[in-house]
């Protein structure tokens, strides 16, 4: 009996006693207190402003054209009799050097026609003038007065002085388009274009070739309204002659796999904005396109080449120059302040680029400004600068 009583009580007292050791440790147990995970401040770059000055300038393109052109027209009709190796697609020729040649031998004959009638008129002329005074002295012999116009041979002598005027200008006319039958380069250039070639008849007016001048090549270059404030450009004026304010300019272009550069100047601004794109046009000249420039292997600033500009304009003081990506919202920036926490800034933008944003108001020398992108970011959030280490505002 007692060894029953033992089996069932002492289950129950083990049992008994183990809860009450848990209820003991539970209620003896300490105290936890809870806290948020303590996070890192987040860790950025910065960039120390650095005010200084900037020249602007300003990126455009355009194709390169001849300052001068113009057409061969033969302003005598014949048939061509000798061409120049020079005048053929892309050939060089020197200002005064014999283009063409017109089969001058009918003008030739009318030089000759025309000299003999100058010989006829002046025998005239002297004939009528020795008449003239012999009637005169008749006259005067005979004692009755003043003679008449008519007596005096007054109309003759006026009619022979016209015929000698007149044979005078024609020889004049025949020596011109005797001087005609050669077309003559009028400026050092370069064919563009042949239309004739010998043998060949041709007439007056009829186009022969087109030529350009190389003393220099010229560029059209669009820039759009809200640019002009960065530039000096030469404005033309009623009464204005040439304008020295000239900015640079620098052209640039890839020919066969490798970059040229030429420089040149802004010389004048077309007479009119375009009705479509409502852009101004200025035109840059290059001198010597055609000639070696220090790099032997650059090629020449030919017609027709597509190049990229870069003006020079206008200096700016006390600016500061930071990478587009520490711009916040439209006019705003983040400051680092001395106890390593954000600060919200609003600056003054004088030109936004595609990578950089210049600066004239809003930020102090040396002073620390964000470059991170920030998902959220609270004023006087704390952070650390990446390495210690910071990179001053340049160009």
């Amino acid at each position: 009996m007692i060894k029953v009583i033992l089996k069932v009580l002492l289950p129950l007292i083990v049992l008994a006693v183990a809860l009450f050791s848990t209820l003991k440790m539970i209620d003896e147990r300490p105290i936890v207190e809870t806290r948020p995970p303590d996070l890192p401040a987040p860790m950025i770059r910065v960039i120390k402003v650095k005010i200084q000055g900037l020249r602007f300038t300003v990126q455009t393109q355009g194709t390169v054209y001849p300052r001068t052109e113009s057409a061969l027209v033969s302003e005598i009709a014949g048939r061509v009799v000798e061409v120049s190796p020079s005048l053929a697609a892309g050939g060089f020729f020197e200002k005064g050097a014999t283009l063409l040649k017109v089969d001058p031998t009918d003008y030739q004959l009318a030089a000759v026609q025309a000299q003999a009638q100058i010989v006829q008129a002046r025998l005239a002329l002297q004939t009528e003038q020795t008449q003239s005074a012999v009637a005169i002295m008749e006259w005067k012999s005979l004692g009755k007065g003043e003679a008449s116009p008519l007596l005096r041979r007054v109309p003759q002598l006026a009619q022979a002085q016209a015929n000698l005027t007149a044979a005078q200008a024609s020889l004049e006319q025949a020596n011109r388009n005797l001087e005609k039958t050669k077309i003559i380069a009028p400026f050092a250039g370069r064919v563009r274009q042949k239309e004739v070639d010998i043998g060949q008849f041709v007439t007056q007016g009829v186009p022969l070739g087109t030529i350009y001048a190389v003393d220099f090549a010229e560029v059209r270059l669009p820039l759009p309204d809200r640019d002009l404030a960065y530039l000096d450009l030469p404005l033309s004026y009623r009464g204005d002659r040439t304008s020295d304010n000239q900015p640079l300019v620098l052209l640039r272009t890839e020919f066969g796999q490798r970059k040229y550069s030429w420089s040149g100047r802004i010389v004048r601004t077309e007479g009119a904005i375009d009705p479509q794109t409502r852009m101004i046009h200025a035109i840059a000249q290059i001198s010597d396109p055609y000639g070696r420039g220090p790099d032997p292997n650059r090629p020449p600033l030919a017609v027709g080449m597509f190049v990229e500009a870069e003006i020079q304009g206008r200096w700016i003081d006390n600016v500061v120059i930071l990478p587009r990506a520490s711009l916040r919202r439209e006019n705003q920036v983040l400051i680092v302040d001395p106890e390593s926490r954000l600060r919200f800034r609003e600056v003054k933008i004088v030109r936004l680029e595609r990578e950089r944003v210049i600066i004239n108001s809003g930020l102090q020398e040396g002073e620390l400004v964000s470059l991170a992108t920030l998902d959220t970011v609270i004023d006087g959030m704390k952070v650390r600068i990446e390495n210690d280490v910071t990179r001053e505002s340049s160009q």
